[in-house]
């Protein structure tokens, strides 16, 4: 199971890259309110009051009673990485393993680095970020200020916002070019010398 970041930035075919496919049948899909997902929760109408974590956890069931599979490797990151956690605590019986990049709990000092501590490392994908909203101050709370944005009744604006944060969410993980390196290196294929090592969740 493969659970995106953003949150609402969608399944991208890039993640399939991480698996063999000889070895691994590879599940994504669009989380509540984005992607290929309707409604999505830019629509006027739509209700926000049914996108929630546990909404997504109980999705989550639902998709591996729907494969008929027992248990399975969860993979994450940024906001999947806190999904897949929330997940496992609800459900680690169904659980073999979790693998996780970008890792957060969203508490406020993750926050603050996943935004203004990344944009000192990726400077210029930062300052898109930033154009629109010019009256931030620095170390602003950003998540908030692109929340304001997102539920304004511009529709435009709502589109510029939705497409700048997902691009900002997508930067690091397509950018970084020695993480995927290590993910389709074949050292990955002996346990003791993985440098994404599976944690192993124990039973419940």
């Amino acid at each position: 199971m493969v659970l995106h970041g953003g949150p609402g930035s969608g399944a991208q075919p890039w993640w399939r890259s991480y698996f063999d496919p000889d070895r691994y049948s590879v599940t994504l899909f669009d989380q509540r309110g984005c992607g290929r997902s309707r409604p999505l929760a830019s629509e006027p109408d739509s209700d926000l009051a049914t996108i929630t974590t546990q909404h997504l956890i109980d999705d989550i069931e639902a998709l591996r009673r729907l494969h008929d599979v027992d248990r399975w490797l969860v993979f994450g990151g940024s906001w999947g990485s806190t999904l897949a956690l929330a997940y496992a605590v609800e459900h680690p019986s169904r659980v073999s393993e979790l693998v996780l990049w970008g890792v957060t709990t969203t508490t406020p000092h993750e926050v603050d680095w996943l935004t203004w501590g990344m944009g000192e490392i990726y400077p210029e994908a930062f300052a898109e970020l930033l154009a629109l909203v010019p009256g931030l101050p620095r170390g602003g709370n950003l998540p908030a200020a692109y929340h304001r944005l997102l539920m304004s009744h511009d529709a435009e604006r709502r589109e510029r916002a939705a497409r700048s944060w997902c691009s900002w969410e997508a930067w690091p993980a397509e950018a970084e070019p020695p993480l995927r390196r290590r993910c389709v290196s074949p050292r990955l294929r002996s346990p003791g010398d993985s440098l994404l090592r599976p944690a192993r969740v124990p039973p419940a």
